[in-house]
């Protein structure tokens, strides 16, 4: 196995680990043959009998030719792993002829798509040897002119063919030879007869389940190619009531796995609390659903709103999926749901079934898509089919028959596709939702069998009576609000006034108009901090007289002055005070940017394994039998390593853990061998040594797996120094972006708060010394410390993502730290976090994930403290306050004496 080129492929193509796991899977059958799987004159029942061997999973091709199946679960990445197999067969054997099948028009378009070069999904985007010469894309609409041009040129690059089997196959009905297979004047000879000739031509097949069984697909065996290889992420064909399972998977990926992976949304299933589907009748009950599920919808769409505005990215419009029982179910679904709410969904509700062609179906669907396209709701008849590669699928309510299993199985399969190609850690926004009142407990039941690929799914019970519906508000700071007006408008149309109405700083258009402008250039002194080190800088003369200058100049462009307004202005004036305003609510947050230096150092601590996830595994039943023919000695063989016996346990496992490209094995070998060492002792000690050696050959993946996420904890990166530079003294607050409880008050934050397990939808106001004039907390004892500071401090804020760009250690990952408070002082400013003592290990230190964010903020405050003071500024500190310790009675000082985290 070239593994030097299957870690190029996997970095570039960013490959997951089942896309990698798939890849590797394809180099194990080439080499377990000696390359012969790729010889156009191998015998391809002896290669069958060689890879069983291989591949316990496997006990049939299935086919004339070899064909292996890849079945991969849904939104893992189908197609982006097609790219890393002709990728991988090209770089490391010289292939040079692919040809792709696609089951039906619009899978054939967007494969034809993503194999272009410049398009969003380019599949080979970043393989350096596809990048001045891109692989030739023939399709079944431009083969005639390009064949004709490509099978005289030997020198030629790889080529991908890409054809629609549907089409195919209704070539075939009636006796007819399909097109692809007739004589053709323009070629002289059929395009078809030239693949077929080729030495090399691998067979890709898109959703081969789809069309397995059909007339098109026996027609491709005469294609004659050397190797097939399957893609589906459902390996069976449906006879009747029969499922028929494939029997050359050589690589299963299931639903299961990639929920817990992470690679999908998360799933769950949603009823009302105290929810009894026998109190009503079947057209209440599908109101109720209905009604319930738009609820969810709604929420949905404002918390993707306010993650979009939070972390600077795309809106993703979300929308709801009805599957009916019928056409006429249908029908009636898309009138009531236009009508109903005041004709809030006209035109917006988009009704799919059998009456549209399947192409067209699909298209619709995929249109959703796009954020400027209005359907929100979504009424389908049958289970959606492959090809509906959707990512903005959210909520979906079921109304027609179907056992648990298959309902919530066919029906989550196309709607856990994530829109950020990756979960977010905002609940709402990774999650699927699906509204079932009424087969709750019967999913439930279905989810505790211990086979089922329910056992992922989340259950919600939500008080949907009381569930008033959300809105998204972006709240600009005090400044904002004195410049620009006071008012606040949430995303439904809540308007909010301060409730304490200053008197406006500026009252007539030309004034607010300069004032406007002062902002903007009082915003770029940030950048320029040799020119205003702190905000107290910008009150300097010779700063004054240049943003006086530059306001000048920006209100005297354009056809007509505002400095000829008849009402006269004093630009000079405006600017003191539109700089006042901004310095009297500004706390000096310095841009720091820290830079590692000289060597930099990287790895894994020697750690204690948590075996608790290994200890209850048990050995598979399912296994194969060698007999010797000499000795007639019998070998049980396990299914995981196909009976590749290790004589050193512990390398069942080494060997796994060897595929992970983060771990460099060099310089962690003693680590990682302590390690599988502890798991094979852990094992040992519940087990006899015939189940060790059971468990080790069938699941070693699982427990390399479970050693590599712990590992994560244990990663350090360490620099022998760092350059630390300061790009702004100051900056400017950002826009805040909540989600709330629509059409609610804004609560005064002295006001004790009941119902705690609301208080994240609640907004807060009526401060004296906050910067902003509406203020959300995440917990009561931010409320209350926000009383303390409103008696103690001068100023202070929540900040909002991205204020600070300060990043914290998560195992390899550095995730963005956002404190809970800063503070100034007369005497410093305060950086805090309060925390709730469940954060706190057996021994009373902090978690792991505590500790960083930790370390994180004392290293920010204390490169802040020495910029600062160096500009006649004040110190930061940092404080880290458990939950139980914040009590009104206390001053702000004490906490700064008692909870002051220091750098050690």
């Amino acid at each position: 196995m070239d593994t030097r080129i299957i870690n190029s492929i996997s970095g570039r193509l960013s490959l997951r680990a089942p896309q990698r796991e798939s890849l590797e899977a394809l180099a194990k059958a080439i080499d377990a043959t000696g390359d012969r799987l790729l010889d156009p004159k191998h015998d391809v029942p002896a290669l069958l009998e060689t890879l069983k061997a291989e591949f316990p999973t496997l006990e049939d091709f299935e086919r004339d030719f070899p064909s292996l199946c890849f079945a991969l679960a849904t939104g893992v990445g189908k197609t982006r792993l097609m790219g890393a197999f002709i990728s991988y067969l090209h770089l490391a054997h010289g292939i040079k002829n692919f040809f792709v099948l696609a089951p039906n028009l619009t899978i054939y378009e967007k494969l034809i798509a993503d194999f272009s070069p410049g398009t969003p999904k380019y599949v080979f985007k970043g393989i350096a040897e596809f990048a001045a010469y891109p692989p030739e894309v023939i399709t079944g609409d431009n083969y005639e002119q390009r064949g004709a041009q490509v099978m005289g040129d030997i020198l030629a690059n790889v080529r991908v063919n890409v054809f629609n089997i549907s089409k195919i196959n209704s070539e075939v009905r009636g006796g007819k030879a399909p097109r692809i297979k007739r004589l053709s004047e323009y070629l002289g000879d059929s395009y078809f007869s030239y693949l077929s000739s080729l030495p090399d031509l691998i067979l890709l097949m898109d959703e081969s389940h789809r069309y397995r069984a059909s007339a098109g697909v026996k027609a491709l065996n005469e294609l004659n190619p050397i190797l097939g290889l399957e893609l589906t992420a459902t390996p069976q064909v449906e006879a009747g009531s029969k499922t028929i399972p494939f029997k050359n998977v050589v690589v299963d990926y299931p639903l299961a796995r990639a929920m817990e992976d992470g690679f999908v949304k998360e799933p769950a299933v949603v009823t009302q609390r105290n929810f009894d589907p026998n109190q009503y009748s079947k057209e209440d009950l599908e109101e109720i659903k209905l009604k319930d599920g738009i609820r969810l919808h709604e929420a949905t769409k404002v918390e993707l709103i306010t993650y979009a505005h939070e972390n600077d990215t795309r809106i993703v419009k979300p929308f709801m999926l009805v599957i009916a029982r019928d056409t006429t179910h249908a029908k009636a679904l898309k009138e009531k749901l236009e009508t109903v709410f005041d004709g809030k969904y006209a035109g917006k509700v988009i009704q799919v079934d059998s009456s549209s062609k399947e192409e067209e179906t699909v298209q619709a669907l995929l249109n959703v898509e796009s954020s400027d396209e209005p359907t929100e709701i979504v009424i389908h008849v049958n289970m959606l089919k492959e090809g509906w590669d959707v990512t903005n699928l959210y909520t979906i309510v079921p109304l027609r028959a179907a056992n648990a299993k298959t309902l919530v199985e066919q029906t989550i399969g196309r709607g856990l596709r994530l829109p950020y190609g990756k979960r977010t850690g905002v609940e709402p926004v990774d999650r699927l939702s699906i509204v079932a009142h009424d087969r709750f407990q019967e999913i439930v039941d279905e989810a505790n069998k211990d086979d089922s690929v329910l056992r992922k799914l989340k259950f919600i019970e939500v008080d949907f009576e009381e569930e008033q519906g959300k809105e998204n508000f972006q709240i600009g700071s005090n400044i904002d609000a004195q410049i620009f007006g006071g008012e606040t408008k949430g995303s439904a149309g809540t308007t909010y006034k301060p409730t304490t109405q200053e008197k406006p700083l500026f009252v007539s258009e030309p004034e607010k108009k300069a004032a406007s402008a002062a902002l903007a250039v009082i915003k770029q002194y940030q950048a320029k901090p040799e020119q205003a080190p702190t905000s107290q800088a910008l009150h300097s003369e010779s700063v004054q007289k240049q943003i006086v200058a530059a306001v000048k100049e920006h209100l005297t462009q354009g056809q007509q002055s505002l400095l000829e307004d008849e009402e006269q202005i004093d630009i000079a004036d405006v600017v003191a005070k539109t700089t006042a305003l901004v310095v009297n609510n500004t706390i000096d947050i310095p841009r720091i940017i820290v830079t590692p230096k000289g060597t930099v150092t990287s790895g894994y601590r020697a750690f204690t394994l948590d075996v608790s996830g290994i200890k209850g595994l048990k050995p598979q039943e399912r296994s194969l039998v060698s007999q010797s023919l000499q000795t007639n000695e019998q070998t049980e063989i396990g299914e995981g390593d196909s009976g590749n016996y290790e004589p050193i346990k512990e390398n069942y496992i080494l060997k796994k853990l060897f595929d992970y490209d983060d771990i460099p094995y060099d310089e962690h070998a003693e680590l990682l061998y302590d390690l599988a060492k502890q798991a094979v002792e852990c094992l040992s000690a519940v087990n006899d040594e015939k189940d060790v050696e059971n468990i080790l050959q069938n699941q070693s993946d699982a427990i390399a797996r479970l050693i590599h996420a712990q590992m994560d904890k244990h990663f350090y990166e360490d620099a022998t120094e760092y350059e630390v530079e300061v790009r702004s003294g100051f900056t400017t607050l950002k826009e805040c972006s909540y989600t709330a409880t629509q059409g609610q008050d804004v609560k005064s934050y002295r006001d004790t708060v009941t119902e705690v397990s609301k208080l994240k939808q609640m907004l807060f106001g009526g401060f004296n010394k906050c910067l902003y004039p509406i203020q959300k907390f995440d917990s009561d004892t931010e409320r209350r410390f926000a009383i303390i500071l409103e008696r103690d401090a001068i100023k202070w804020f929540k900040p909002a993502k991205g204020q600070f760009k300060m990043y914290y250690k998560k195992g390899t990952e550095h995730p963005e730290y956002v404190p809970d408070f800063i503070v100034e002082t007369n005497d410093y400013i305060l950086m805090v976090e309060t925390k709730s003592s469940q954060h706190k290990n057996a021994d009373g230190t902090w978690s792991a994930e505590v500790t960083e964010k930790s370390k994180s903020g004392v290293k920010w405050c204390s490169n802040a403290s020495q910029y600062l003071k160096a500009n006649g500024g004040k110190e930061w500190k940092y404080l880290l306050i458990p939950h139980d310790q914040v009590k009104e009675a206390n001053t702000l000082s004490s906490y700064v004496d008692k909870f002051e985290s220091r750098e050690q």
